[in-house]
Protein backbone atom coordinates (compact mmCIF):
# COMPACT_ATOMS: atom_id res chain seq x y z
CA UNK A 1 0.00 0.00 0.00
CA UNK A 2 1.55 3.34 -1.21
CA UNK A 3 0.23 5.53 2.01
CA UNK A 4 1.88 3.15 4.08
CA UNK A 5 5.67 2.92 3.52
CA UNK A 6 7.84 4.66 5.49
CA UNK A 7 9.40 8.26 4.62
CA UNK A 8 12.58 8.02 3.20
CA UNK A 9 15.25 9.73 5.52
CA UNK A 10 18.21 11.61 4.70
CA UNK A 11 20.88 14.58 6.74
CA UNK A 12 18.97 17.49 7.40
CA UNK A 13 20.19 21.39 8.17
CA UNK A 14 21.77 20.33 11.13
CA UNK A 15 23.04 17.46 10.14
CA UNK A 16 20.50 14.90 11.81
CA UNK A 17 18.39 12.83 9.85
CA UNK A 18 15.22 13.98 8.05
CA UNK A 19 12.18 12.44 7.32
CA UNK A 20 11.60 13.37 3.44
CA UNK A 21 8.43 15.88 3.31
CA UNK A 22 5.88 14.65 0.60
CA UNK A 23 3.21 16.07 -0.55
CA UNK A 24 0.73 17.88 2.10
CA UNK A 25 -3.00 17.21 1.76
CA UNK A 26 -4.16 19.46 3.65
CA UNK A 27 -1.82 21.97 1.67
CA UNK A 28 -3.05 20.47 -1.62
CA UNK A 29 -6.58 20.81 -0.40
CA UNK A 30 -6.04 24.44 0.47
CA UNK A 31 -4.44 25.10 -2.73
CA UNK A 32 -7.46 23.93 -4.77
CA UNK A 33 -10.08 24.96 -2.87
CA UNK A 34 -8.02 29.09 -2.05
CA UNK A 35 -6.12 30.51 -4.18
CA UNK A 36 -4.50 32.31 -1.63
CA UNK A 37 -2.41 29.52 -0.91
CA UNK A 38 -1.22 30.10 -4.32
CA UNK A 39 -0.24 33.50 -3.96
CA UNK A 40 3.48 34.30 -3.28
CA UNK A 41 2.85 37.33 -1.20
CA UNK A 42 0.89 35.37 1.30
CA UNK A 43 3.16 32.11 1.48
CA UNK A 44 5.74 34.64 2.22
CA UNK A 45 4.13 35.91 5.19
CA UNK A 46 2.80 33.02 6.24
CA UNK A 47 6.82 31.55 6.26
CA UNK A 48 7.56 34.67 8.05
CA UNK A 49 4.94 33.90 10.74
CA UNK A 50 6.56 30.16 11.22
CA UNK A 51 10.24 32.09 11.21
CA UNK A 52 9.11 34.40 13.96
CA UNK A 53 7.70 31.03 16.04
CA UNK A 54 10.78 29.17 15.63
CA UNK A 55 12.79 32.02 16.67
CA UNK A 56 11.02 32.54 19.90
CA UNK A 57 10.92 29.22 20.51
CA UNK A 58 14.84 28.63 20.25
CA UNK A 59 15.20 31.98 21.65
CA UNK A 60 12.50 32.51 24.62
CA UNK A 61 15.25 32.67 27.23
CA UNK A 62 16.74 36.08 25.99
CA UNK A 63 13.73 38.25 25.81
CA UNK A 64 14.87 39.85 22.53
CA UNK A 65 12.80 39.84 19.23
CA UNK A 66 13.99 38.91 15.30
CA UNK A 67 14.65 42.61 15.11
CA UNK A 68 16.15 43.95 17.91
CA UNK A 69 18.80 40.72 17.18
CA UNK A 70 19.42 41.88 14.06
CA UNK A 71 19.87 45.28 15.09
CA UNK A 72 22.18 43.51 18.27
CA UNK A 73 24.17 41.90 15.70
CA UNK A 74 24.65 44.60 13.23
CA UNK A 75 26.48 47.04 16.06
CA UNK A 76 28.27 43.77 16.63
CA UNK A 77 30.16 44.13 13.65
CA UNK A 78 29.88 47.82 13.34
CA UNK A 79 29.96 49.62 16.43
CA UNK A 80 29.49 53.55 16.36
CA UNK A 81 26.89 52.94 13.90
CA UNK A 82 24.25 56.01 13.48
CA UNK A 83 20.84 55.38 13.04
CA UNK A 84 19.91 55.91 9.68
CA UNK A 85 22.67 53.55 8.49
CA UNK A 86 21.02 51.19 10.94
CA UNK A 87 17.71 51.54 9.35
CA UNK A 88 19.05 51.20 6.13
CA UNK A 89 20.76 48.22 6.86
CA UNK A 90 17.83 46.41 8.76
CA UNK A 91 14.88 47.51 6.69
CA UNK A 92 12.81 49.76 9.03
CA UNK A 93 12.53 53.07 9.49
CA UNK A 94 14.68 55.55 11.42
CA UNK A 95 11.77 56.06 14.28
CA UNK A 96 11.37 51.74 14.59
CA UNK A 97 15.51 51.76 15.05
CA UNK A 98 15.19 54.50 17.79
CA UNK A 99 12.58 52.69 19.50
CA UNK A 100 14.25 49.24 19.09
CA UNK A 101 17.76 51.60 20.02
CA UNK A 102 15.60 52.82 23.45
CA UNK A 103 14.95 49.47 24.37
CA UNK A 104 18.19 47.84 24.01
CA UNK A 105 20.05 51.04 25.86
CA UNK A 106 17.39 50.31 29.26
CA UNK A 107 18.24 46.52 29.31
CA UNK A 108 21.86 47.51 29.22
CA UNK A 109 22.64 46.19 25.93
CA UNK A 110 23.23 49.11 23.80
CA UNK A 111 24.65 52.64 24.44
CA UNK A 112 24.15 56.06 22.60
CA UNK A 113 26.16 58.67 22.28
CA UNK A 114 26.62 62.01 19.99
CA UNK A 115 28.84 61.94 17.10
CA UNK A 116 31.88 63.97 17.76
CA UNK A 117 32.00 64.92 14.02
CA UNK A 118 27.77 65.84 13.54
CA UNK A 119 26.17 66.85 17.00
CA UNK A 120 23.22 66.29 15.05
CA UNK A 121 23.95 62.30 14.82
CA UNK A 122 23.32 59.92 17.31
CA UNK A 123 25.68 56.61 17.30
CA UNK A 124 25.69 53.35 19.18
CA UNK A 125 26.91 50.46 19.83
CA UNK A 126 27.07 47.25 21.80
CA UNK A 127 27.64 47.51 25.23
CA UNK A 128 30.53 43.94 27.10
CA UNK A 129 26.52 43.19 28.25
CA UNK A 130 25.35 43.15 24.70
CA UNK A 131 28.06 41.75 22.92
CA UNK A 132 28.02 38.61 25.53
CA UNK A 133 23.94 38.46 24.48
CA UNK A 134 25.30 38.45 20.74
CA UNK A 135 27.44 35.62 21.61
CA UNK A 136 25.08 33.47 23.99
CA UNK A 137 22.09 33.89 21.29
CA UNK A 138 24.16 33.31 18.27
CA UNK A 139 23.63 29.08 18.80
CA UNK A 140 20.17 29.64 19.81
CA UNK A 141 19.31 31.73 16.58
CA UNK A 142 21.09 29.45 14.31
CA UNK A 143 19.28 26.69 15.72
CA UNK A 144 15.85 28.56 14.47
CA UNK A 145 17.50 29.20 10.84
CA UNK A 146 18.10 25.54 10.85
CA UNK A 147 14.35 24.14 11.46
CA UNK A 148 13.01 26.53 9.22
CA UNK A 149 15.04 24.98 6.36
CA UNK A 150 15.29 21.84 7.76
CA UNK A 151 13.46 19.82 4.95
CA UNK A 152 15.74 21.10 2.26
CA UNK A 153 18.84 19.88 1.05
CA UNK A 154 22.26 21.88 1.03
CA UNK A 155 21.33 22.80 -2.69
CA UNK A 156 17.86 23.54 -1.77
CA UNK A 157 19.14 26.13 0.87
CA UNK A 158 21.09 28.00 -1.15
CA UNK A 159 18.67 28.11 -4.10
CA UNK A 160 16.33 29.13 -1.82
CA UNK A 161 18.51 31.84 -0.14
CA UNK A 162 19.61 33.42 -3.68
CA UNK A 163 16.08 33.01 -5.35
CA UNK A 164 14.59 35.18 -1.80
CA UNK A 165 17.40 37.97 -2.43
CA UNK A 166 16.93 38.05 -6.36
CA UNK A 167 13.55 38.66 -5.39
CA UNK A 168 14.45 41.39 -2.48
CA UNK A 169 17.05 43.13 -5.09
CA UNK A 170 14.64 43.34 -7.74
CA UNK A 171 11.69 44.65 -5.41
CA UNK A 172 13.57 46.74 -2.84
CA UNK A 173 11.98 50.31 -3.98
CA UNK A 174 8.48 49.03 -3.19
CA UNK A 175 9.67 48.09 0.53
CA UNK A 176 7.82 50.61 3.12
CA UNK A 177 11.38 51.14 4.52
CA UNK A 178 13.65 50.46 1.43
CA UNK A 179 17.34 49.24 2.17
CA UNK A 180 19.83 51.63 1.40
CA UNK A 181 23.52 52.55 1.58
CA UNK A 182 24.60 53.39 4.56
CA UNK A 183 27.97 54.57 6.21
CA UNK A 184 28.77 50.62 7.02
CA UNK A 185 29.24 50.20 3.36
CA UNK A 186 31.85 52.79 2.60
CA UNK A 187 34.10 52.11 6.04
Amino acid sequence: MKGSEPAAKREGASGTPVAEVGPNPILQALAERLPLWKRPGYLVRRLHQIHYALFFEECAEFGITPVQYGLLTILSTNPDTDQISLANALGIDRTNVADVLARLEQRGFVARMRSRADRRMVLARLTPEGEELVGRMHPAMARAQTRLLESLDEDERERFVATILKLLEANNRYGRAPLGASKMDHT
